[in-house]
């Protein structure tokens, strides 16, 4: 293995990895791996930001393919031990027993800016528009933090940030439904620890769940509980479709995976939970007794929570001067569109992709991964990124035959026949959920 250069914005021009969460952690430590300068920049003041938002959650991929192989490389010299391979940690114990002491490694540690936003990305003196030399500038990157806002140059872009922060809309045409962000307030996103911290938001009162994948039936799971040790609490399940997915069963490779869709169906069957079909939110209302949700001349309400499992999307908007090759409708690159389109593939599998498939002809040496790269695709597991960052790190070193072997095996969902659309958090696919 070799040794990392010594990072110094002044001397030498790094690698930028946006996004201290598991797949950027995982890319400073191929890049360390491989010698190169790397700089991690993360907008949170502590790193899996987005991981500690659910960690109540359990995932339901086991710890083997939770860790990267060169962030173990890091973590042996320092004690760390590694967790049962086939045990099944929460958000929080992902963070606290492996992402945690990552950050904290000496060679994660040096590269690591927390509190550094990344506003915006371009290349050096030349916006999109501009031809002359442009594959030969370094790019460029405005960072807002603690002591202001400043330029970094870099020699390749590698954006891990995630689509925690950018949730779907409820309105069923893209758009947020018409008073959907008046009403923010009672439409939380994401996955409520309605068992514990966000317990009292719930219990007793009538909360909407907006959405068929994953995500939404794990809160679905955790509010039947709720309906059994709390008196006076409703449930209504909307999806925009026919229903839920609930999932392979025992044909589906990730036992826990298929717990989850089991848990939900069975809780579709029960007093104080009500699904609701083919309902596309157009409009939120609200009146004295709560939040009331439109569709046509159709409406659920009154509610006290409405919690948005809708999914989520790619913010491009920092990329906004970079040529980006994207598919029109997936927004991944082209080249990975075809593997992952939910509009195609119905059966949970990803064919083995890294640096290839990811690469922006126009611009060469930026690179988006992790969840995503996936764009508005669903079913991302952490295995998919560690792969995806050990292909990338390997064609920046300039290891064409590294960078194109690409070893990945996903497990099966079991599902395969109508495209469903969910995306998976875990790692985020976190491995855990899907929304």
């Amino acid at each position: 293995m070799s040794t990392a250069h010594t990072f110094d914005t002044d001397t030498e021009t790094p690698v930028a990895v946006l996004g201290a969460g598991p797949v950027g952690l995982a890319a400073t430590a191929h890049l360390h791996a491989r010698g190169l300068p790397v700089v991690l920049l993360e907008a949170g003041d502590r790193v899996a930001t987005a991981v500690r938002e659910w960690a109540h959650v359990r995932l339901f991929s086991p710890w083997a393919m939770l860790v990267d192989p060169a962030a173990r490389e890091l973590l042996a010299p320092t004690g760390w031990r590694e967790p049962d391979p086939e045990g099944l940690p929460t958000g929080g114990e992902w963070v606290t027993e492996y992402l945690q002491p990552l950050a904290e490694t000496p060679a994660i540690a040096h590269a690591l800016r927390l509190s550094t936003r990344v506003v915006a990305v371009s290349r050096e003196r030349a916006d999109r528009l501009a031809d002359t030399d442009r594959d030969r500038r370094p790019f460029v990157l405005h960072l807002r933090g603690p002591g202001g806002e400043r330029r970094l140059r870099a020699r390749a872009v590698i954006d891990a940030t995630g689509t925690w922060f950018s949730p779907n809309p409820l309105g069923a045409d893209g758009l947020p439904a018409l008073g959907e962000e008046a009403e923010g307030d009672r439409i939380p996103s994401g996955m409520p620890d309605v068992l514990g911290a966000d317990r009292t938001a719930h219990a007793g009162r009538r909360t909407a769940i907006v959405g068929s994948g994953h995500s939404a039936q794990q809160v679905i799971g955790d509010l039947a509980r709720l309906v059994d040790e709390e008196p006076g609490t409703e449930v209504v399940w909307v999806t925009r479709g026919d229903g839920p997915a609930f999932g392979g069963g025992s044909a589906d490779q990730l036992p826990a995976r298929a717990a989850v869709g089991e848990t939900a169906q069975a809780a579709v069957d029960r007093p104080g939970i009500d699904l609701v079909t083919r309902f596309p939110t157009d409009a939120v209302t609200r009146d004295e007794q709560g939040v009331v949700l439109h569709a046509g001349d159709r409406s659920i309400g009154p509610l006290d929570v409405v919690v948005r499992a809708t999914g989520f999307r790619p913010e491009l908007r920092l990329l906004a001067e970079l040529r980006l090759d994207l598919h029109p409708s997936v927004e991944s690159t082209r080249a990975l569109a075809p593997l992952i389109d939910p509009n195609v593939h119905s059966c949970g599998t990803v064919p083995p992709h890294g640096a290839a498939e990811l690469a922006h002809p126009d611009e060469p040496d930026l690179y988006v991964v992790g969840m995503k790269s996936y764009g508005r695709a669903p079913t991302f597991l952490a295995r998919t990124g560690y792969e995806q960052v050990r292909s990338v790190a390997a064609a920046l070193a300039g290891d064409a035959e590294s960078a194109q072997r690409i070893d990945l095996e996903l497990p099966e969902t079991g599902v395969c026949g109508a495209p469903t659309p969910t995306a998976e958090l875990a790692t985020i696919g976190t491995g855990c959920c899907e929304t």
